[in-house]
């Protein structure tokens, strides 16, 4: 089977929001700044071409810091120049990459530069994985799932996870069923999880020029020291978001995030803690930590680093140190950066093209089989498992299992019952019409019984749906969001050039991808 794609809107998977976004249209113009298209990178390249050149020599400071000692490290210098770009992906520290669509965000992002490059060949493109090495929250990616069995890594360590040393990771490594030298190597020769990540990610996709960014540096976070002050002392950004939340509400979509007074967290090794402004103080929730107006303004210009932005000031932090063009995420992430152009309009930087990352569905020969044999179209597996089960009994049924035409018939005769009886006696009315709606619901009940009769005669039909939902929706989840790449990789190691040779950035559409031994 070659590889399928089918277009989002044809899945029951995706928002309202998402679909009307990339059909581009006019209610949501206003919330960002150019089209998800290749033509609107023509006018990105001149919106972002006034990146300073004092941010990209910073920047390439602290790239070429993290990769020292990295064997073929990617051509950090390239960024020197004012007509090298990025376009970036990010999320948080997965063990083992974590799900797919890690995966997946990275494939996007790659091929995205590289149909950048080939529409505009005077520019270069360089595709950044973002790692969110400030977020704490351990219990999100503290566990990888694997031949669907779950493996989970036990520190007592807490903060920013990109700060986590590696020393207690032993076990849990030699816990897993399988793994693969690179991530052996990863995860016991650095000493951070940060190192770890960079160093197996590099190893799967340097050689495509990807480059991975750990923001939490004090050089980058200098840059960002404008934006942070104003949030801190100003408080500008809520009533920001709060605007464009409220014309998304207005319009009837619904909003991921909501800011707030203070949108930063303070950040030292085992804390990320919200700072909040409580009377005259600013203080650190569940810390002793606290500061009056001047020694906050003195802390962070002295230690810009020790203040980590949230999810509404990542993205104006991302844009502020990079020269970055367009931004790849999941569904909610594009829904949420919809929700902040405000904020970019107010510190005159410009938005970037946000897209979603490429969708995929692996098939598995064995499933491949089933759903033929089924006569299953692919969108519907995006149903629920009842509802995909009673689609399918409806459809492969004999009989007419819908009583529409038998109600419509008794409707009348009904009818001229409840007139006679009025009639004879206007009392009678209400218990007519009770007697009415019981023949009704009577009518209902024995087709239901009727579909249940016919549930049972696909028994084995229905075994097999439930077995390919198992499958490809583990514990209900999307196969990208709970399966991870060696579930895959180690049967077929060609598969990320595969998803390379396949995906295109701009071609908004799930690709299912047969999945077949290499040997067979």
């Amino acid at each position: 089977m070659p590889i399928q794609s089918y277009p989002l809107s044809q899945l029951s998977a995706f928002s309202s929001l998402l679909l009307d976004y990339l059909e581009e249209k006019p209610n949501l113009k206003n919330l960002y700044q150019n089209s998800p298209s290749i033509t609107g990178f023509k006018n990105q390249l001149v919106d972002k071409k006034s990146f300073p050149a004092s941010h990209r020599k910073v920047l390439v400071e602290v790239l070429q810091d993290q990769y020292q000692g990295v064997e073929k490290a990617p051509s950090i210098e390239k960024l020197l120049d004012d007509n090298t770009f990025t376009v970036t992906t990010g999320h948080q520290l997965n063990l083992m990459t974590g799900p797919l669509y890690v995966i997946y965000k990275i494939v996007s992002t790659i091929n995205l530069a590289k149909q950048l490059k080939a529409a505009y060949p005077a520019y270069n493109f360089i595709p950044i994985y973002w790692m969110a090495t400030e977020d704490h929250d351990w219990d999100e990616i503290n566990h990888v799932h694997l031949n669907q069995s779950t493996f989970q890594w036990n520190t007592q360590q807490q903060g920013a996870v990109g700060r986590f040393n590696l020393d207690g990771i032993g076990d849990f490594l030699s816990s897993l069923p399988f793994s693969l030298p690179i991530f052996q190597q990863a995860y016991t020769q650095n000493k951070t999880l940060s190192e770890a990540v960079r160093c197996y990610m590099h190893e799967l996709f340097g050689k495509e020029g990807l480059i991975c960014l750990d923001a939490d540096d004090a050089r980058l976070k200098s840059l960002f020291l404008p934006i942070m002050e104003a949030d801190l002392l100003d408080h500008v950004h809520e009533p920001l978001v709060e605007k464009q939340n409220q014309q998304l509400n207005d319009l009837g979509y619904k909003t991921q995030i909501n800011a707030r007074g203070i949108n930063l967290f303070y950040l030292v090794d085992g804390i990320r803690e919200r700072i909040e402004k409580q009377s005259d103080l600013f203080k650190v929730l569940n810390q002793s930590i606290q500061f009056n107006t001047e020694e906050l303004k003195n802390e962070l210009h002295v230690h810009p680093e020790r203040f980590s932005p949230n999810v509404v000031l990542r993205p104006i932090y991302q844009e502020c140190i990079l020269p970055n063009l367009a931004y790849l995420g999941g569904p909610a992430e594009v829904a949420y950066w919809l929700q902040l152009k405000g904020i970019f309009d107010q510190h005159q930087i410009p938005y970037p093209i946000v897209l979603p990352r490429n969708f995929a569905l692996l098939l598995p020969a064995l499933e491949q089989k089933r759903i033929d044999k089924l006569g299953i179209q692919i969108p519907d597996l995006f149903l629920s498992e009842a509802s995909l089960i009673r689609k399918y009994v409806l459809e492969n049924t004999i009989y007419s299992l819908d009583f529409n035409q038998e109600i419509e018939a008794v409707n009348p005769i009904l009818d001229q019952m409840v007139l006679k009886a009025k009639q004879v006696d206007p009392t009678l009315e209400g218990s007519i019409m009770a007697e009415r709606q019981r023949w009704i619901n009577g009518l209902d009940r024995m087709a239901k019984k009727l579909k249940r009769a016919e549930e049972r005669n696909h028994e084995t039909a229905i075994r097999q749906i439930q077995q390919v939902k198992a499958r490809l929706f583990p514990h209900g989840n999307w196969q990208e969001r709970y399966d991870n790449l060696l579930d895959y990789y180690l049967e077929k190691p060609s598969l990320i050039q595969d998803l390379l040779d396949s995906f295109d950035p701009l071609n908004f559409e799930l690709y299912v991808i047969p999945i077949k031994p290499s040997n067979a």
